[in-house]
């Protein structure tokens, strides 16, 4: 017997990020009654104590509730609220693979920015069902036909389209509701393809286990049934299923087109891969579904405990986040300088800085980190290809043929008074502009290719500073291309050290050389003796500086100056 499925609606919310997503979310909740009013609060599905400081998502988050309509039905809302930092597009790929919809938030004053663009692509691709909503209408310096133009000659939905709404006073919230039921299609289901759903997530849970956050396509999954991981071919026994109300709320049963979660006896996080079909062993599917990319880090760094004591300490917190994090990798490795740690993968500086500040923050370990770097393809002379990912296994530079480094298309939208600082900054950091668009009177499009290794350190604030902070950035994985890459090293008083050792661009080695090298000399403490600090590609010496030694009347401080003379007299002869 067909189940249904026309009052069910399964959706997500894209924007650029700080457009008002989160805000829209809670209204959502608000109008239909999924949260009590005296338990609601600011960034309801931020649960995060990162994401309410920063005001930002770094998780997206499932939610079911219920809408009466104006036409007197009842429907189903199944809301996934996404990330809209450029670093967690990945959790917004998941999320759009479980939905029918969109709803795209553009922000009244700001207009489309790159995320933006970014986000509608990935939903056109998914062909959803996209709803564009202006907010922050009542802002007083709000554009609205302005915007109104931009959705239209930017990313192609007709301007009429478009719902006015101010999420902060719940303005035009009621349209945006009656809007999903009208023009977001339900879920279709094949009833001859048997169980099958989708994972988009999952979590740790340290009494339960492994709690998975699913998409239901077809058939159902019922408590105390097996299930198999189709992409692995483990199977599982159904403990608990349920959906999110935006607590957990458990059901007999999770059907076909709804959104929610499966405890099964799932004790490692890795037995299950984000994208991967759940079917049920009594009702096993024929086809898989389709999955999404697995996810590749594109910033390294290595991560150590200030006191080498605390090493499992950290290990712990690493494995647990690890369990929480798909995206995030790492191995252990050790240094000469700094001991034992690990070698950690990112998809970006935010997630870099993200995981740092939960390791200290809620795992108390205190750490120090390396300087963050690329995976780079090094081809050697015999024609075999080696991934580097850390500089100190470089092979001998007379093995190398040629260094191969990731590159990114990068999406600029700038105003227009700054296009020619923000040209010079791209040129700097060794980047070619493609194209230039006009969004409107006021901004520019720039579109460019950058080294990866170029952008990891401080690329986005100097392009915040320059266009005082009105300029946004998208950036997605381009390829390798061939540069004249070389080893730097940093030597202390002759001896390298392989913590701060990096791969750099042959014509911007002396500077980075000379800067690495000020800094150190300002850190490393005074001795009896000068040290010397110096940067060196091979056996040549591009930078120096000297740690100068600790003056012989150093420690005569007050006291008889008669104390200081006797340690200045020249020796008598």
């Amino acid at each position: 017997m067909s189940r249904d499925l026309s009052h069910i609606r399964n959706f997500s919310i894209i924007a650029h990020i700080d457009h008002g997503k989160s805000t829209l979310a809670d209204r959502i909740l608000q109008l239909t009654k999924a949260v009590d009013l005296r338990d609601m609060t600011e960034q309801m599905l931020d649960d995060m104590d990162l994401e309410r400081e920063r005001g930002i998502t770094i998780k997206a988050h499932p939610v079911s509730m219920y809408y009466d309509a104006e036409d007197g039905e009842r429907y189903q809302f199944n809301l996934i609220d996404t990330p809209g930092h450029v670093d967690f597009s990945y959790e917004v790929t998941r999320s759009l693979a479980g939905c029918e919809g969109a709803i795209l938030v553009v922000d009244a004053a700001q207009g489309v920015e790159a995320q933006t663009v970014a986000n509608v692509m990935l939903a056109m691709e998914q062909e959803l069902e996209i709803v564009p909503v202006i907010n922050k209408i009542d802002l007083p310096n709000a554009n609205i036909e302005a915007v109104r133009k931009q959705v239209e000659d930017l990313l192609a939905i007709p301007m009429e389209e478009a719902l006015c709404v101010s999420a902060k006073t719940g303005l035009g919230i009621e349209a945006v509701l009656e809007a999903i039921v009208q023009r977001v299609p339900p879920p279709t289901t094949d009833e001859t393809q048997g169980t099958r759903a989708m994972v988009f997530d999952s979590y740790y849970d340290a009494f339960r286990g492994v709690v998975t956050y699913v998409r239901v396509f077809d058939g159902e999954i019922i408590p105390k049934t097996k299930i198999q991981l189709m992409a692995t071919g483990k199977e599982f026994e159904v403990k608990e299923v349920g959906v999110f109300g935006p607590a957990m709320r458990k059901l007999p049963k999770l059907s076909a087109g709804e959104t929610g979660y499966i405890i099964a006896n799932i004790k490692e996080s890795s037995d299950i891969k984000i994208g991967d079909t759940i079917t049920r062993k009594d009702d096993p599917a024929k086809d898989a579904l389709p999955g999404f990319q697995e996810v590749h880090p594109m910033v390294f760094c290595g991560v150590y405990p200030v006191d080498g004591s605390e090493y499992e300490k950290l290990k712990y917190a690493i494995e647990k986040l690890s369990l929480n994090d798909a995206s995030f990798t790492w191995i252990a490795e050790s240094s000469v300088a700094l001991g034992f740690g690990f070698r950690c993968g990112f998809l970006g500086l935010l997630h870099m800085e993200i995981i740092q500040e939960r390791l200290r923050r809620e795992y108390d370990v205190d750490i120090i980190s390396t300087y963050p770097g690329v995976v780079y393809e090094v081809y050697l002379s015999d024609g075999e290809k080696v991934i580097i990912d850390n500089p100190v296994h470089l092979p001998d530079p007379t093995t190398i043929d040629h260094i191969e480094e990731p590159f990114l298309r990068t999406t600029i939208i700038c105003p227009n008074e700054v296009v020619g600082e923000l040209m010079n900054l791209i040129r700097d950091r060794r980047g070619e502009i493609s194209t230039t668009e006009t969004v409107d009177g006021n901004r520019l499009i720039l579109t460019c290719h950058i080294p990866l290794n170029e952008i990891v350190i401080d690329f986005y604030d100097k392009l915040k500073s320059l266009s005082h902070g009105y300029a946004s950035m998208d950036y997605e994985y381009e390829g390798y291309r061939e540069n004249d890459l070389v080893k730097m090293e940093i030597l202390v008083h002759g001896e390298p050290v392989d913590a701060f050792a990096a791969i750099v661009h042959r014509d911007k080695a002396e500077g980075i050389g000379r800067n690495i090298c000020k800094k150190l000399r300002d850190e490393i403490p005074r001795m009896q003796f000068p040290i010397a600090v110096q940067a060196a590609i091979g056996r040549n010496i591009i930078a120096r500086e000297t740690v100068p030694a600790k003056g012989v009347t150093s420690r005569c401080y007050g006291g008889d100056i008669g104390r200081k003379r006797k340690l200045l007299k020249p020796e008598s002869r």
